[in-house]
């Protein structure tokens, strides 16, 4: 059977049920038909006395065309956790509409271990996506408004920052010329769009602890400049109180349930390669105070979601993870190894073992910032017990441990071995987490500490232009941010096809952006864009509606 034929299938429990698994009242749901939910402010302003659960991460390898399984080992742990008597309930990111249609298929992971209603979770779900990206279009009318009017505010138009956005791949739209038309239509001027999941909304969003903080972040966002240089800020617009207002209600987490009838919160989504790549703050930290294991992941390999996850979330939500558990594949590690995608299934020990070194890289960087770590090898029905083993073996080298998990055949069953062990490392207090690098370290300092220490660079290339740039925003009092590397997601380099464990190369530095609502500082690697193209053969080829109406080719 298809992901979407299993969760077709689910035996869906209605939302009140899921919610009175965490105490969470009827009246503090807010309905979007009988399988989904938002919680509201209220009733998350009212728990925030109670104690937190532990905090579980879920990362991986870096990804690979023979597939990882992240979301759904995430979804499988959750399961698990739940079936062996522990109060769980999972913490993911909502689905954008231009991987889903592009290349990249679903995100409410798989087989026996999904989040239902997995068609609405990847399509339009409750609408949050599409308020952030009004939110954020509406700021750009408002700039490109103020300046047909008289330009009180002296913005430069060939410093407007801000560009605009849509929830799809579409390259054609990554740099346009606006304002054509004469006179009635504005000032033309070069600008473009990114993908929603880019956007600085989106991150702010996933950021934000309440209303409050959301509305003051949207007004700290920098928009343009001036002649002089001197920032505009939203709020010198009088835009931060409107785009509040359209993203109210997408600030409440959203709860759905697994096919086991566990709950799950999916709120938010910004790119892991482009933003910082975790579920939102709210969703996270509200489930902490219903639940005794939070299990949340974060975007693409280690050196990215796992990065930022610890270096951004929980810097800033003054998060404190007890666990890591990083996702392999048996046939991850042959592609690692030299094996391409159409020899996978025949068994070569050898291979698993030359790319181990991958997986050795990402348990190495996960235990520096001071978090006890288990490997998670996501079983594929072609996996030998000899290549199992060549796996367990390299990871009990790195002084960890490697549990085989078959939650994708078999549900919460196939997760129990996984969910003990981390229940055993989560209450052994062998947590210590730190971030990677203090505040106070110069901006550049802190780029070349990530590029060093995860990425085992030995230099980052950027020009005068950028590093004076990085000056002048610590003279201006952005030298205490984080920063949020853009990057390819498939290597520790910025070269997608070096897979493995490369080391002594170097991290090219082409932009920075200052996102000053979200508070990071974004470093564009390589050839990174934050608008994808659909590939030759995108996914939507095979979407479309069945003979009853139904979602065909989805996922």
């Amino acid at each position: 059977m298809t992901d979407i034929e299993i969760a077709r299938g689910a035996n869906k429990k209605p939302i009140r049920e899921i919610g009175e698994k965490l105490g969470i009242p009827y009246e503090a749901l807010l309905p979007y038909g009988h399988d989904k939910a938002k919680v509201s402010q209220e009733f998350i302003n009212s728990a925030q006395d109670r104690g937190n659960g532990r905090l579980i991460l879920v990362t991986a390898i870096n990804p690979t065309p023979a597939g990882e399984g992240k979301t759904t080992t995430t979804v499988g742990l959750g399961d698990g956790l739940n079936r062996i008597g522990k109060k769980a309930a999972i913490c993911i990111r909502e689905a954008s509409l231009g991987p889903n249609f592009g290349m990249k298929g679903g995100a409410a992971g798989g087989g026996h271990a999904q989040v239902v209603p997995m068609e609405d979770m990847n399509l339009h779900f409750t609408g949050d996506f599409h308020a952030i990206t009004s939110a954020h279009n509406l700021l750009a009318a408002i700039i490109d408004n103020h300046i047909y009017w008289g330009n009180e505010l002296g913005i430069d138009i060939r410093r407007v920052v801000w560009r605009r956005v849509m929830d799809m791949n579409d390259r054609a739209l990554r740099q346009i010329t606006a304002s054509l038309g004469g006179v009635a239509n504005g000032f033309p001027r070069e600008t473009g769009f990114d993908i929603t999941v880019a956007s600085e909304v989106m991150a702010i969003l996933c950021l934000s602890k309440d209303l409050a903080d959301l509305q003051n972040r949207l007004g700290d966002m920098i928009v343009a400049y001036r002649r002089d240089k001197s920032p505009v800020y939203a709020r010198d617009l009088k835009a931060d109180g409107a785009m509040t207002v359209l993203l109210r209600d997408a600030m409440q987490p959203n709860l759905v349930q697994t096919l086991e009838n566990n709950p799950a919160f999916v709120h938010g989504g910004p790119f892991a390669n482009i933003a910082h790549g975790c579920n939102s703050v709210i969703a996270t930290t509200t489930a902490l105070k219903l639940a005794d294991y939070v299990v949340t992941e974060a975007g693409f390999g280690a050196d990215l979601g796992a990065e930022k996850f610890f270096d951004i979330k929980c810097r800033k939500a003054v998060l404190k993870p007890a666990v890591a558990v990083i996702v392999a594949t048996v046939r991850a590690m042959k592609m690692n190894g030299g094996v391409i995608k159409e020899d996978l299934g025949a068994e070569d020990v050898t291979a698993v073992k030359r790319g181990c070194p991958n997986l050795g890289r990402h348990i190495a960087n996960v235990k520096g910032f001071g978090v006890p770590v288990v490997v998670a090898i996501n079983h594929f029905h072609s996996d030998t017990e000899a290549e199992i083993q060549a796996v367990k073996d390299y990871v009990a080298e790195q002084g960890a441990e490697a549990i085989l998990c078959r939650h994708w055949a078999e549900g919460s069953e196939g997760a129990v071995d996984l969910a003990t062990k981390v229940v055993q490392l989560a209450e052994s207090g062998q947590a210590e987490f730190a971030p990677l690098y203090p505040d106070d370290m110069p901006l550049f300092e802190k780029i070349e500490t990530i590029a060093k220490r995860i990425y085992y660079a030995d230099r980052v290339l950027a020009d005068k232009k950028i590093r004076d740039q990085l000056h002048e925003w610590e003279q201006q009092g952005y030298g205490n941010l984080p920063i949020c590397m853009a990057k390819t997601q498939y290597s520790f380099t910025t070269d997608p096809n070096m897979r493995g464990a490369p080391v002594n190369h170097s991290v090219p530095i082409r932009e920075v952006r200052l996102a000053a609502g979200a508070g990071f500082i974004v470093a564009m690697c390589g050839e990174i864009m934050t608008m994808p193209g659909l590939p030759r053969k995108p996914a939507a080829d095979a979407i479309r509606l069945g003979e009853a109406g139904e979602v065909v080719g989805l996922f």
